[in-house]
């Protein structure tokens, strides 16, 4: 008799054909429609000049620094945001007084979008990498801090009790009880902060151009020369390598998670 079990490992690693379906009929649409002249050209342009200013770009020893210097920023102010949004969220969610005294003032800070803080740093720092890492560190911040205060509440007493118990000593009921039980909700909490430091990075070199160099400046170099293949193949290439950061990342969750009992 044979074994007809799935098997959930190969699932997770099994490339998912469906999910082209979508693209390959949206770019088979895209050319139906430029081919056919029934829209604008100069606005929507055929497929064939995207990769044609794609292939120009791919040789271009520049696109390749600018991949570099984003992936430098996004990095730099991701890890600056992640460690101090565990931090704060821990303290905020074993301590009362700290909740009481930071609690009010993160809530209400967090309720400011990101890109009114864009003035401030701008005139405080100028527009540097500076102020691009400041920026992509405050988007990292604060899901981190959200995801690691849902963690560390959910700690129920029952757990306590049993490190009572057990005589845990405060340092080891927070690294042996606390963190372990609530590195799940820190961990999508993490996974967030790196999406939305992937995007404040691109906003942040669009917005804050100073250098020219990095994967939102094509997209601004491509606004300015009205050249919409360009535009077009920078987007492609922001939308390949945040798809990239979050493969990684998912898997990296996976990894670290993989002591815990799988779910039933």
């Amino acid at each position: 008799m044979s074994d007809t079990t799935p098997n959930p490992t190969a699932s997770k690693t099994a490339f998912n054909w469906r999910g082209l379906v979508l693209p390959i009929t949206f770019v088979l649409a895209w050319y139906a429609v430029t081919a056919l002249n029934l829209v604008n050209t100069k606005l929507i342009v055929p497929p064939v000049g995207v990769v044609t200013t794609g292939l120009k770009e791919l040789v271009n020893g520049d696109f390749y620094l600018g991949i570099a210097l984003s992936l430098w920023r996004d990095l730099s102010g991701f890890t600056l945001g992640a460690l101090t949004g565990i931090a704060v969220g821990a303290l905020i969610g074993v301590s009362r007084l700290a909740d009481k005294l930071i609690g009010p003032t993160f809530h209400t800070a967090r309720q400011i979008s990101l890109f009114a803080w864009l003035p401030l740093l701008s005139a405080l720092v100028g527009t540097g990498d500076l102020s691009k890492v400041i920026f992509i560190a405050f988007s990292a911040f604060y899901p981190v801090v959200l995801g690691t205060l849902e963690g560390v509440r959910g700690v129920t007493a029952a757990h306590a009790e049993v490190a009572k118990v057990y005589g845990f000593t405060r340092k080891q009921l927070f690294f042996k009880l606390i963190l372990p039980a609530a590195s799940p909700q820190i961990l999508s909490g993490v996974r967030l902060g790196l999406i939305y430091a992937w995007l404040a990075t691109i906003g942040a070199e669009f917005l804050l151009v100073n250098d020219g160099q990095g994967l939102g400046n094509i997209v601004f170099k491509g606004r300015n020369a009205f050249n919409v293949e360009l535009i077009i193949f920078g987007l492609l290439a922001i939308g390949f390598v945040g798809n990239v950061f979050n493969r990684i990342a998912n898997h990296a969750e996976r990894r670290l998670l993989r002591w815990r009992a799988p779910a039933r």
